[in-house]
């Protein structure tokens, strides 16, 4: 006899021990520590760009924008599994229970987000709408909260759907519709709020349409979802510790990796270093992070005022960068054949250490041009210095203190 609240009860459970394990290594890394103080930096910088925000700024659109993205983002976590597509779909028709409990879950854990960006927005919000009191902005809160509830429900609905772009397109047209209501709630203009609430609440009819077309639960679609949310949750911990069951997906490059390996000799000293490049280039986990970060870095040293947040912005995101790309050298722990290199385990180490310093070169490259742009010598010079006692100095003695007992 299948018992719906108890299978709930256990992956809830499994899932909250799998998250607790890996989150105790996140917020006690030194990752953490750094996003702390850039949240803290960041916090002033936003303090004084609002006392000197510029005339003309579209700050009613940007509230609109992120309110209207935080209130139709509806990600359902049900927990399924591989498996269940033969040992639950049988008993579908008795699963309903399951998966109001997994969409309940699902809204109160993602209910953060919303009072992250009202917390995060109210000094911008208040210094748009300078007669506006408290009772406005949680009335506003309140319209999110509502919108959210709808589409987690809409949601349920489109995942019933099997054809992507129509689920896509129906996703594009309640974000547009959402964003422009809450925008027109903002400034208080009650006929367009009228005029954009019909209109929901002819998308939702029209949701209602689809969702009666089939009443069966797209189960590869739900399982898909959670298989990738749970990857992304695996990346973020395997920067602080290892993940022994993380998939990694691999993609060819072909212009990239032939630009990293091109000039290199084919001698057994440098097999390795070939394996790091290619391995850095083609696996979407290590570029994406390492690009994200760049970019982000950068835009931070670019765009903050301050000589001294330049420094240190560009110092963070130098380490950040650094800590992010270690579990590389780990990164083919699980496949025997390598073992077979007639290559000593120091050699291996010193490509690693090789490859990062390269990497950390060229990183330190991008963020002391900005330096340079704005004419900032001494401070370019301090960078560059750090720089180079950081990637010459502190990253070989790092890698060998972390990892010298596999070499």
């Amino acid at each position: 006899m299948l018992d719906v609240k108890q299978l709930f009860s256990d992956r809830l459970k499994a899932h909250v021990l799998e998250l607790g394990r890996y989150l105790r290594y996140i917020f006690t890394g030194h990752l953490a520590i750094a996003m702390v103080f850039i949240l803290g930096a960041l916090s002033i910088y936003y303090q004084q760009w609002l006392e000197q925000m510029p005339e003309g700024f579209p700050s009613e659109w940007l509230m609109a924008i992120i309110f209207g993205f935080v209130a139709v983002y509806a990600p359902i976590q049900t927990f399924l599994k591989k498996a269940d597509l033969v040992f639950l779909i049988p008993a579908e028709h008795r699963l309903k229970g399951f998966f109001l409990r997994a969409i309940l879950y699902s809204f109160f854990t993602q209910l953060y987000l919303l009072v992250l960006a009202v917390f995060a927005l109210a000094p911008l919000y208040f210094q748009t709408y300078s007669n506006y009191t408290g009772k406005e902005l949680g009335l506003l809160f309140l319209l999110l909260i509502v919108l959210k509830v709808w589409a987690y429900v809409v949601s349920w609905w489109m995942h019933k759907v099997r054809d992507t772009s129509t689920r896509r397109m129906e996703w594009i047209l309640r974000f547009l519709l959402v964003t422009a209501l809450v925008f027109f709630f903002m400034q208080q203009e009650i006929i367009f709020t009228i005029i954009l609430t019909v209109l929901l609440i002819g998308l939702w009819l029209v949701n209602i349409f689809f969702a009666k077309q089939t009443n069966s639960v797209n189960w590869e679609l739900l399982i898909e979802q959670d298989y990738q949310r749970k990857r992304a949750f695996y990346r973020l911990a395997n920067m602080f510790t290892d993940v022994p069951h993380l998939e990694t997906q691999v993609k060819k490059r072909r212009i990239l990796a032939t630009m990293l390996t091109k000039g290199m000799p084919i001698k057994t000293v440098s097999t390795f270093l070939y394996l790091f490049r290619l391995t850095t280039v083609r696996s979407t986990d290590y570029l994406g992070i390492f690009l994200r970060l760049l970019v982000i870095g950068l835009v931070l040293v670019w765009t903050v005022p301050n000589q001294w947040l330049m420094l240190i912005f560009g110092f963070l995101f130098m380490y950040i960068i650094f800590l992010q790309l270690l579990p590389l050298y780990r990164h083919h722990r699980t496949l025997v054949w390598i073992e077979l290199y007639p290559i000593k385990a120091e050699k291996r180490l010193a490509s690693f250490t090789k490859w990062m310093r390269q990497i950390m070169l060229f990183s330190a490259i991008l963020f002391i041009i900005p330096f340079l742009f704005e004419q900032r010598w001494l401070e370019g010079a301090i960078m560059m210095v750090a720089s180079l006692v950081f990637i010459y100095m502190i990253i070989p003695s790092y890698i060998q203190q972390k990892y010298r007992k596999e070499a």
